[in-house]
């Protein structure tokens, strides 16, 4: 497992906008996840990574304001069409897969309800995990707990905890205890879903299973 050192230096170039809107700088590359509510228009964007299609996570608007000429943009297999309303290069993943986009490499996770409607396994909708840097990072996108997201092996975990659509602090602290991640980034909470303390519960609830970096409220 990477140095926890180097993992917090990481965090340090780390943004979450809202929800899941994510962007992380390093190494002369620029990030984003699910950007959505992106202020100016920074057309810094060397990737783009959406876990789906809703549109709290897929925002073309957003898109436009990240993107310059050479951005790539990758979505699971099913939302490629919807995903042309972007305008970028597509790169299309599934579940359980891997890829390259920019230079970036990636692999993807399932992401879905096991018990709920909203994101259903069907959909073949994704989590992805990326090396920055040297640390691998995990961007689980809108999921429960799963078996399949206990068994990915990763530095640093973004985790949705505003319950409804995905895990509340407590089921998402039981994953975190599970994935044993070195830190961990609660996401999707305190905006459109959950509430402003959600964060502080989840870490409380995580205690020292694993660092908990919040970066929301």
């Amino acid at each position: 497992m990477k140095d926890l050192r180097d993992i917090l230096s990481l965090a340090d170039r780390i943004t979450v906008n809202t929800q899941s809107s994510i962007r992380i700088e390093d190494g002369g590359k620029v990030l984003y996840f699910d950007p959505i509510e992106i202020g100016g228009h920074p057309q810094d964007a060397d990737v783009i990574f959406v876990t789906h299609p809703h549109g709290d996570h897929f925002s073309p608007a957003a898109i436009a304001k990240i993107c310059k000429a050479d951005t790539v943009l990758v979505v699971p297999a099913s939302m490629a069409d919807k995903a042309k309303e972007a305008g970028l290069p597509l790169v299309t993943a599934l579940p359980d897969g891997s890829g390259t986009a920019g230079g970036i490499a990636f692999q993807t996770v399932p992401a879905y309800n096991p018990a709920k409607r909203f994101h259903p396994r069907a959909n073949d909708w994704v989590g992805y995990v990326v090396d920055v840097g040297g640390i691998r990072v995990y961007v689980a996108g809108d999921t429960d707990e799963t078996d399949e997201a206990a068994a990915v092996g990763c530095d640093l975990a973004f985790i949705p905890i505003g319950g409804t659509y995905t895990m509340t602090p407590a089921e998402a602290a039981s994953l975190i205890r599970r994935m044993k991640p070195a830190a961990v980034i609660p996401t999707h909470y305190g905006s459109l879903v959950g509430k402003p303390g959600d964060g502080k519960t989840f870490a409380s609830l995580v205690g020292g299973a694993s660092t908990v970096i919040l970066r929301l409220g």
